[in-house]
């Protein structure tokens, strides 16, 4: 029961710290938004629309090519203010829907859509095919509602509606992807990428920072006092370690409801997510202790171990994949036990791994946390009994 009070009375003085509560649930959160908002849509396309013409068929046009999920459209106002989004690479390409589009569809004359591109963009290509593909499609059904108009009768627009009917309904041919390659070494753009990285740093950083209320428990002889009742240096330290734990759990918890229910983040297997979870939460445990025995003054607890935090998360993969990094620079950062967890995650989350494909990653990782740990317990042990 000793061990569950003194959890308890260090969670309680870490839970009031207003500074800790902040990098705790405000910062993770603030950057798992920002980092997934940057990312996000890297895989769409911007391009921008200029509508010089309002008419039911050029406004139809617009409205497919919005629905293009490979296209993120913008409005413009005249093709002067396009064109210099182009240049700035604000945008992608520039579409131009000419007046009188509308009335020349009507009547059956061709009608040229202008595209203002820069050649020599990455994505040229992809916006080429993107672009034509949506035109292409609205072309064939004004095509169709032309032809019913002439051979048939009715009005254009009857006839228009009818085919965008009969397009809906027809089955289209099957087109099946086929994935060759599922040895994916990225995590999944948008927030599947920032909310476990930023779980990976943030939980080892504060577990870094929670250290001071260690520090200062040392400072005041609390340890001592504690150790004058009837409870064991054993229990002063499992007492302390449940706390971390804890609290590395709690901020994992809420990384990843947060990351779920808001932004739609997939954890991958569970079973295998939960397992990472919880062993991530030793090393972060072991870290938190270690440097509450390591300084001497909160402050530099504070201030050295978020530095450090972020230099190894840096190294270990947090803020860009390593795969993007020297073989060197790669070998270094699997040095540090971020680098393994955000491997693992990138097994569950780009390749629908198991818990059976991370066991190599959770074994490196548990072996971080044990040799943290026995050095922390050690230091900590040392300093009760003497």
């Amino acid at each position: 029961m000793s061990i569950l009070a003194i959890a308890r009375t260090a969670g309680l003085r870490i839970v009031r710290d207003r500074t800790a509560l902040f990098f705790m649930i405000i910062l993770p959160i603030v950057v798992i938004v920002v980092v997934g908002a940057v990312v996000s849509g890297v895989d769409r396309i911007r391009v921008g629309v200029v509508a010089e013409d309002d008419g039911p068929v050029s406004s139809a046009l617009v409205a497919q090519l919005r629905a293009n999920r490979s296209l993120l459209v913008r409005d413009y106002p005249d093709v002067g203010v396009g064109k210099t989004a182009v240049r700035r690479s604000e945008i992608s390409a520039l579409i131009e829907i000419p007046p009188d589009t509308d009335a020349s569809l009507r009547r059956g004359a061709t009608v040229q859509i202008p595209v203002y591109a820069n050649d020599v963009s990455q994505n040229a290509q992809a916006v080429d095919a993107a672009i034509q593909s949506t035109v292409g499609a609205h072309g064939a059904l004004v095509q169709a509602a032309r032809f019913a108009t002439v051979q048939a009768g009715g009005t254009f627009d009857a006839n228009l509606a009818r085919a965008r009917h009969a397009g809906a309904t027809i089955p289209a041919v099957a087109v099946h992807d086929i994935v060759v390659d599922t040895k994916s070494k990225f995590l999944p753009n948008g927030f599947n990428y920032s909310a476990p990285t930023m779980l990976v740093l943030f939980v080892f950083i504060n577990s870094l920072a929670a250290g001071a209320a260690m520090i200062e428990t040392r400072r005041l002889g609390m340890y001592e006092r504690i150790a004058a009742a009837p409870v064991t240096a054993r229990s002063i330290v499992l007492g302390e370690m449940l706390v971390y734990v804890g609290i590395a759990l709690t901020q994992s918890a809420l990384i990843i409801f947060v990351g779920a229910l808001l932004f739609g983040v997939h954890w991958g297997n569970p079973l295998a997510a939960t397992a990472l979870v919880f062993t991530w939460a030793l090393v972060g445990a072991g870290a938190g202790m270690l440097a509450g025995t390591l300084f001497r003054t909160p402050e530099q607890s504070t201030s050295i171990a978020v530095a450090a935090g972020i230099i190894l998360g840096m190294l270990g993969g947090c803020m860009w994949p390593l795969e993007i990094v020297p073989a060197g620079m790669r070998a270094i950062g699997h040095l540090t036990p971020q680098a393994w967890a955000v491997d693992a995650w990138t097994e569950l989350l780009s390749r629908g791994g198991t818990l059976t494909d991370i066991t190599r990653q959770l074994i490196v990782l548990i072996g971080f946390a044990l040799v943290l740990v026995t050095i922390s317990v050690r230091r900590l042990r040392h300093s009760l009994v003497t």
